[in-house]
């Protein structure tokens, strides 16, 4: 009996629970499906899935198989394939947040679609007594992650071809490179593709940098300070299990530093943790009440902080290295994001919007409860009140300009890289053209926060 695999950002052929158990019935046809409509709305993201097929196309040749690409919705693409083939069922990872899955059983019928669990952290957390229900604060669901025994992550199955290979679509998404423009060329130079590259990576961050890394993580300018994983991670070249349980070797082999990277990998399961009870985590504040909160619709502050045009060195620097690579470093994304909803008391589902359409590494779950943290009406949240002075924070993790001038500096590399991958209807303007009045801004954000405070409002 032949099975489709719907590889559905899981991106490997390792620690796939779907592709096991697809493999397990017969033959087996590996579909990647490129919607159109995913690459319009999140084109960064789309390109770097698209730089891992051909890895994951050779990949499975070495199998004795092949990858199969359809464009197209899921809803369209599923039902053809399996008249194409004759497949009797469809297995795919579940628990991908926001997507909802609605109605496609009815119209694969009478196959059937399976959804396996995706093997990864959350899955494999030891849950509370008595059925307590999804965590909603990060240190008891740390201290219950910490105590759980990780499995094994799985092998790779031996996979069995069907007698006959379905049509496949070129390994290219032509979609996302007209939403990229002039920037799909720019970013394809900074991914490091595939699932051989990530175990790679893993390998070279536990054997050198991860002995640093609490020291060394907050500085935007140092390179190699972190593991670089989160693009592998969010189009699934890697799972969080199998990095999981390769630190935790390590770190009994003796190499130090590993838990605080064990934590940043924890708070990504929290995020998905939180998403799985909250499935509005993207749209809607967690905490009711900042509903109500005095935010900023999209407005022409916004913009300027789209194009890394605010005036402030660090945001601007921030911006313009999301643009240019699809990336920002953690430390700068808080800090922009800080500036975004606090400063320019804007909307913090706009800053979701444009990281979503910016970052390669972008992941649903993260993207929306990070932030709701920094905006102060997420679960775990920064307090409205903790505001993050971008001046004070250069000053202290960019203490000699590195970073601010690599990115603004007209001479400087990333900037000519950003020129270069910006649309052309974005003129070149210099970031200090604006003097931003950052006490100012603070005042209007506390002032804007105790006016609709009440009594019972957490915080």
């Amino acid at each position: 009996m032949i099975s489709i695999c719907w590889f559905r950002r899981v991106l490997r052929l390792h620690d796939h629970p779907a592709l096991v158990a697809a493999a397990r019935r017969g033959p087996v046809i590996p579909l990647v499906i490129l919607d159109p409509d995913e690459a319009a709305r999140r084109p960064a993201s789309a390109a770097r899935q698209a730089a891992s097929l051909p890895h994951l196309a050779r990949d499975l040749a070495e199998q004795g198989s092949r990858l199969v690409i359809r464009r197209g919705s899921a809803a369209h693409v599923l039902p053809q394939l399996l008249r194409e083939t004759g497949a009797v069922s469809i297995h795919a990872t579940a628990g991908f947040p926001f997507a909802s899955d609605d109605g496609l059983n009815a119209r694969l019928a009478p196959a059937a679609i399976h959804f396996h669990s995706p093997g990864d952290l959350v899955s494999q957390l030891r849950r509370r007594p008595g059925g307590g229900g999804a965590y909603k604060v990060f240190t008891p669901f740390w201290k219950a992650l910490r105590q759980s025994d990780v499995s094994e992550p799985l092998a790779a199955p031996v996979l069995t071809a069907p007698q006959n290979w379905p049509a496949s679509d070129p390994v290219d998404w032509p979609e996302a490179r007209t939403a990229m423009a002039r920037g799909w060329d720019i970013l394809n130079r900074h991914f490091r593709a595939g699932e051989r590259q990530a175990h790679d990576c893993l390998d070279q961050f536990l054997n050198a940098a991860v002995a640093g890394y609490a020291l060394y993580k907050e500085e935007p300018w140092r390179a190699g300070a972190t593991s670089e994983l989160s693009e592998a991670l969010a189009v699934g070249e890697i799972s969080a299990r199998q990095i999981w349980r390769r630190a935790l070797l390590a770190s009994h082999e003796g190499v130090s530093g590993v838990e605080p990277f064990l934590r940043q990998l924890a708070w990504r399961a929290f995020s998905r943790e939180l998403c799985a009870s909250f499935p509005d985590m993207d749209t809607h504040s967690w905490r009711p009440a900042w509903e109500a909160f005095p935010w900023r619709k999209d407005n022409a502050d916004a913009e300027a902080w789209r194009r890394g045009e605010t005036g402030e060195p660090l945001v601007d620097a921030g911006m313009r290295e999301l643009y240019a690579t699809g990336r920002m470093h953690n430390r700068v994304r808080m800090i922009t994001a800080s500036y975004l909803t606090k400063h320019l008391l804007t909307d913090w589902r706009v800053g979701v919007d444009w990281f979503s359409q910016t970052l390669a590494d972008w992941d649903p779950a993260s993207n929306a409860v990070n932030w709701q943290w920094v905006a102060g009406c997420g679960p775990d949240a920064s307090p409205f009140f903790r505001i993050f002075n971008p001046q004070t924070q250069a000053a202290k993790f960019d203490g000699e300009g590195r970073y601010r001038d690599y990115w603004l500096k007209e001479t400087s590399e990333g900037a000519q890289r950003f020129a270069s991958a910006a649309p052309r209807s974005w003129r070149a303007r210099s970031s200090g053209r604006r003097t931003p009045d950052l006490d100012g801004g603070r005042r209007r954000a506390l002032a804007a926060f105790a006016a609709m405070k009440t009594p019972g409002m957490a915080e």
